[in-house]
């Protein structure tokens, strides 16, 4: 039998990657609004830029609105899939900065947050097979129990 339960080892970086994560694509995705951060509209790719529907300001505003439901689902009981979303959205970011030309340095970290995301979304899995196994077992002990 192969062990199902999630190593204490592995508890802290899952926790420190979901905390990290959610809170910086919850406080970037705010911070759109704010610009105390970043000259965010300046981020966008003039190529970009060219293809919007709305100006750069605008859409930065529902690109805010967009991570801070991504921080929101990692924080809380969707951290699986608001990890793949972020990592995803994460890549999508990085293109956009090599198609500015400049920004490079940015880019590169987005590609290792995304990484970091990854990350979290196989220590999610794990930890929830853990925990689904966990349950299991504990399930089949009451039904011994009640069947004595």
């Amino acid at each position: 039998m192969t062990q199902t339960t999630f190593p204490q080892s592995l508890e802290t970086p899952r926790v420190a990657l979901r905390l990290g994560l959610g809170l910086a694509a919850f406080l970037a995705g705010l911070d759109k609004f704010v610009g105390l951060l970043a000259d965010w509209p300046g981020y966008v790719a003039p190529i970009v830029a060219a293809m919007l529907p709305a100006s750069p300001e605008t859409f930065m505003q529902i690109v805010g609105v967009v991570e801070m439901g991504v921080g929101l689902a990692i924080l809380t009981r969707w951290s699986r899939e608001g990890a793949w979303v972020a990592m995803a959205w994460l890549l999508l970011i990085a293109g956009n900065l090599v198609l500015t030309g400049r920004f490079f340095d940015v880019a590169v970290r987005d590609v290792e947050m995304a990484i970091a995301a990854f990350a979290l979304v196989r220590l999610t899995e794990a930890h929830e097979a853990a925990a689904g196994a966990d349950r299991g077992r504990a399930s089949s002990a009451r039904r011994l129990e009640a069947a004595a």
